[in-house]
């Protein structure tokens, strides 16, 4: 099938290249012209296990090309993917105004009926606004359908290859139909329903996800004060299938590209029907409950922040990505600026840019010459690289001997082994 993709950010470079894998015949649209020449030229803007080779490949087999012109990647498509970035607006509602100006470029250069399909994360209600908006702009068809996404930032060539279910929420049964035969090679359930269930659902999956971390980073919290090891209860809990082992690791809490916009989102949506929500409001406030905690914990440990300095091993907001949005990191780093620390950080990949957090900050290339007089290192990320560290080699260059694993990826008695203190999450 022709597909166009809109937006070259995670959810469309890693679709349109997946859909290539596929067999379609995918041109991806991105209106950011430095983005598109680097991606000609094989650059891959973002970090993304197995996307370069995926792009590669589709590339080479003239199934998957590159533009910034609407004119070239639209007429004749069969089906039109949105990808477009939703952010949070200031009042936590959803910043629509790039959406819809795409999907206004999109109409002018259809010329037969075309399949229009959201796969970013939009308000509910949204697939029916957006067949307004292109009635406006051309008589041609198009037909609008909710297609969410559910990748996670690290596996998303794996989870749009191999994905526990498709999402089509549609209100007619052609593009119905085009949809299921252009996920036709997917061996998973494709469970169709209305447009506003599927727009729903995106948003619930993600405020259930972050419900769960944010209820283990509760327990843990509990798991602290009574001498309890909260790996030990998420994984008595976790063998319940009825509560499943995923997404109960103790920690900083959830951040990244999606569960913090759409909870916020799906918290305004209840607001404006009057629906309270306790529950997902409760994990929001968790969530950022649980950053504060370990730097209370990590203040009581050394006596004062004030004056002294930490590591920050780790700026992505999880391991295997180099999106820094919504990081824990970022918090950290801000909390313990504002108790007077000094802050040094390293991540195998991820920067922060002036403005992300309240200052600059010092990029370390090792995390050894990050830790070098630290008084405490913190591990805020889990990369694989830092459940390798030489811990006696981390604590010769140390002047402290605090070692913060917020992320719970050390066995304590390893730690003590190499001369320093531990101090995990719910341990």
């Amino acid at each position: 099938m022709r597909v166009s993709v809109i937006g070259t950010g995670y959810v469309g470079l890693v679709s349109g290249a997946c859909l290539a894998e596929l067999g379609h015949d995918v041109v991806c649209v991105d209106i950011v012209e430095t983005k598109i020449e680097k991606l000609k030229q094989g650059i891959i803007p973002i970090f993304e296990p197995g996307l370069e080779e995926v792009v590669g490949r589709a590339v080479k087999a003239n199934r998957l090309r590159f533009t910034t012109s609407f004119a070239e990647a639209i007429p004749g498509a069969e089906v039109i993917i949105m990808a477009i970035g939703t952010p949070s607006a200031a009042d936590g509602s959803v910043d629509m105004s790039a959406f819809d100006s795409a999907v206004v470029s999109v109409a002018r250069h259809v010329t037969a009926p075309v399949v229009l399909a959201d796969k970013s994360t939009v308000p509910v209600g949204t697939a029916e606004r957006v067949e307004g908006i292109a009635r406006a702009v051309t008589a041609i068809p198009v037909d609008v359908i909710s297609n969410p996404e559910f990748l996670r930032e690290g596996h998303a060539v794996f989870d749009f290859l191999n994905p526990s279910r498709v999402i089509i929420g549609s209100a007619s049964p052609r593009a119905t139909d085009v949809m299921i035969h252009l996920y036709g090679y997917l061996d998973c359930p494709k469970l169709v329903m209305d447009r506003r269930s599927a727009e729903l659902t995106k948003y619930a999956a993600n405020a259930f996800l972050a419900t769960k971390i944010s209820f283990i980073n509760e327990i843990a919290h509990l798991a602290e004060d009574l001498g309890a090891d909260i790996d030990n209860v998420a994984r008595g809990i976790g063998s319940d299938p009825r509560i499943g082992k995923e997404f109960l690791r103790a920690g900083l809490g959830w951040g990244g590209s999606c569960f913090p916009k759409d909870v916020r989102a799906i918290m305004h949506l209840a607001d404006k029907h009057a629906h309270p929500l306790p529950i997902v409001r409760a994990a929001y406030a968790m969530n950022r409950r649980s950053r504060e905690r370990v730097i209370e914990r990590v203040e009581r440990a050394l006596g004062s922040l004030s004056g002294k300095s930490v590591a920050i091993l780790g700026l992505a907001f999880k391991g295997n990505t180099d999106d820094t949005r919504e990081s824990a990191s970022v918090d950290l780093i801000n909390f313990l600026r504002s108790c007077g620390a000094h802050v040094a950080a390293h991540d195998p990949i991820a920067r922060l840019m002036d403005g992300d957090a309240d200052g600059a900050l010092i990029h370390h290339d090792c995390p050894y010459e990050a830790a070098t007089g630290a008084h405490a290192v913190v591990i805020a990320t889990d990369w694989e690289q830092f459940r390798a560290l030489d811990l006696a080699r981390l604590a010769s260059v140390m002047a402290g001997d605090l070692l913060v694993d917020a992320r719970n990826i050390y066995r304590p008695s390893d730690v003590a082994a190499a001369g320093l203190r531990y101090l995990g999450v719910g341990k």
